[in-house]
């Protein structure tokens, strides 16, 4: 089976500690391999996600009876829109946990798949109630997007709104919950609305997890220009400028253009008349 380089830096003990502990079921040697290609997953899943992917391959070999290993696989197959596969273990890792968790996640490989109507009925089923705060938040959006998939604007908005979007704190998930709301009034054709939540999202969003601030800008007609353009442009300009030279020692600069001999000037008109 072929392994990945890790970096000597990686030792595993980076993961969560109830990931940890699952991986005690493993001989110590084992567990450690895994835990380090786990580790590798995290670090690469978002900046590199095809990278992520090898690794989740690897400790998917080591240990698929592991549950905290097929979600780690399931999450890179989604990074890489292999739906079928990250559904597929989803499934498995909820199989072993009994855990609705991933239940979101899960109805957006739905929506991946083309099927949102199966995304939307699993947003009524019971497992919903099971989420905390931030599950049901995710099902919302997930919701939504499915209303969108399916051409259903209004039914999208009107998804959206609920007490956590309408609530002046900040929590995890108000900076996606608000962008979703603007971007959905904002494919319904209500611009005004949507340049208020845009707005709201920009306020909400300290890690810069959205990029509201660009579509707020954009619909303020608010054109970035690149400083590297800008330079490339200019430069052309100033090379075309004549350099300033020194007069050597002695000498006094021209203070303006050449002027011709006029002597050479008679000299040859003289030389016609005859």
């Amino acid at each position: 089976m072929k392994r990945l380089p890790i970096p000597e830096d990686v030792t595993g003990e980076e993961i969560d500690k109830d990931v940890r502990q699952e991986l005690q079921s493993l001989p110590k040697t084992l567990a450690d391999d895994v835990a380090r290609n786990l580790v590798m997953v995290a670090r690469l899943i978002d900046e590199d996600p095809e990278g992520a992917y090898g690794y989740s391959r690897v400790a998917l070999r080591l240990a698929s009876r592991v549950a905290a290993v097929r979600e780690a696989a399931g999450f890179a197959a989604y990074a890489n829109q292999k739906y079928a596969e990250a559904l597929a273990e989803f499934r498995a890792a909820r199989r072993m946990t009994g855990s609705a968790d991933l239940w979101p996640v899960m109805a957006d490989c739905e929506r991946g798949l083309g099927r949102p109507e199966k995304a939307l009925d699993m947003a009524g089923a019971p497992e919903v109630h099971k989420l905390d705060k931030a599950g049901q938040v995710e099902m919302r959006l997930v919701a939504a997007g499915a209303r969108r998939d399916m051409g259903q604007l209004d039914a999208a908005i009107v998804t959206l709104q609920s007490p956590e979007l309408a609530s002046s704190s900040v929590q995890p998930w108000t900076a996606r919950l608000r962008y979703a709301y603007a971007d959905a009034l904002l494919a319904a054709g209500r611009a005004d609305e949507a340049r208020e939540w845009f707005a709201k999202a920009v306020e909400a969003d300290r890690d810069g997890s959205t990029d509201a601030s660009d579509r707020l800008a954009e619909l303020d007609g608010v054109e970035f220009v690149d400083a590297l353009d800008e330079e490339e442009t200019e430069a052309p300009e100033e090379a075309q400028a004549p350099e300033e030279t020194e007069a050597p020692e002695g000498t006094e600069a021209s203070a303006g253009p050449e002027v011709e001999d006029e002597s050479d000037e008679s000299d040859e008109s003289d030389t016609e008349q005859d």
